[in-house]
């Protein structure tokens, strides 16, 4: 495919009203309201991360995330992962706080795609292929973001992030975002060079001090290099089906504990947010957890390799802005 004129100021930065074409990926738990804030100061795009978490709790952080001057930022959520009552009341409380943006993920649920337009709100869809790529668009999604293998957290497709990017930037009739992968400037330039009109980014913004990530998981991730990433259906037990993590490799991935999942067998790991922390749940250790912390999902994508400290956030994206313009600078 022919080779676009790469600038760091794309139309979609103007889409959602951010300086620079750097979404935070909607990490549940993590991406609570002082990190989205961090990114969205910064230049970014914020997002909140509100996986399956209770109404109270998404208003008290879209509510802190105005408080604190962010008007451009969106809500993740992952509808098919939610039991069917609280989703209702999920969107209920979207719709009756006029959130902006919303940012969905795994199975294209065309209808609340549509629903969601018709009260305004602006629809990013994460997909894994040209299906759900095409199923999102069909319904009215806004924005794709085009999630890669290399992906930390859940992963939905199997193809690799810039392979994915060329299939769909020649057809998409909307912006397109990678994502899994990129850590630093040449991954933004390489992501901008190919079509992609800004980058997802999950891994470099957990380990930065306004992620709400624990401590031992944001130490773990900035000590691994990406062969120490591990592509995994083990992690599974709050999931509504046998999905694909990417994590860093401990006891669980190395099947220490095979015989407790092969009887199916409930083991209370630790507590976070005064509630249990169950083995093989899809739960990463958050601040304030307790318990066997490294038995948990320590999420990380490929791109770990390039994130050697834990800082502020504001600094990993001047990083980033940095490092792509001398990137393209360069070509």
């Amino acid at each position: 495919m022919a080779l676009v004129t790469p600038t760091l100021h794309t139309p979609l930065c103007d889409l959602l009203g951010c300086r620079w074409p750097i979404l935070l990926a909607g990490m549940g738990g993590v991406a609570r309201h002082r990190l989205a804030g961090a990114v969205a100061h910064a230049g970014g795009f914020g997002v909140l991360g509100m996986v399956r978490e209770p109404p109270h709790r998404l208003r008290a952080e879209v509510e802190a995330l105005r408080a604190a001057g962010i008007e451009h930022f969106a809500v993740n959520l992952i509808p098919a992962a939610t039991a069917p009552a609280l989703l209702e009341q999920q969107i209920s409380t979207c719709l009756d706080l006029s959130v902006p943006w919303m940012v969905l993920f795994w199975d294209v649920d065309q209808r609340l795609i549509r629903r969601l337009k018709d009260a305004g709100v602006g629809v990013i869809h994460q997909i894994g292929a040209s299906g759900d790529a095409q199923a999102a668009v069909d319904a009215g999604a806004d924005v794709l973001i085009a999630q890669g293998v290399e992906a930390g957290g859940h992963v939905r497709g199997r193809m690799t992030t810039f392979s994915l990017l060329t299939e769909l930037i020649p057809w998409s009739p909307v912006p397109v975002v990678a994502s899994g992968g990129i850590a630093e400037g040449r991954g933004l330039a390489a992501a901008l060079t190919l079509g992609a009109q800004g980058v997802s980014l999950g891994s470099t913004f957990l380990a930065t001090h306004e992620a709400n990530a624990h401590d031992h998981h944001k130490r773990r991730l900035i000590q691994a290099r990406g062969e120490h990433t591990v592509y995994t259906t083990t992690f599974d037990r709050n999931w509504h089906e046998p999905a694909p993590v990417r994590v860093l490799a401990n006891r669980v991935t190395r099947g220490d504990y095979d015989d407790l999942k092969s009887q199916g067998r409930d083991q209370i790991i630790g507590e976070q947010d005064g509630q249990p922390v169950y083995l093989f749940s899809t739960d990463s250790p958050l601040q304030g957890a307790s318990g066997d912390l490294d038995d948990m999902a320590l999420y990380a994508g490929q791109s770990c390799g390039a994130i050697n400290a834990i800082e502020p956030a504001a600094h990993r994206i001047q990083q980033l802005v940095t490092g792509a313009e001398k990137a393209l600078r360069r070509r």
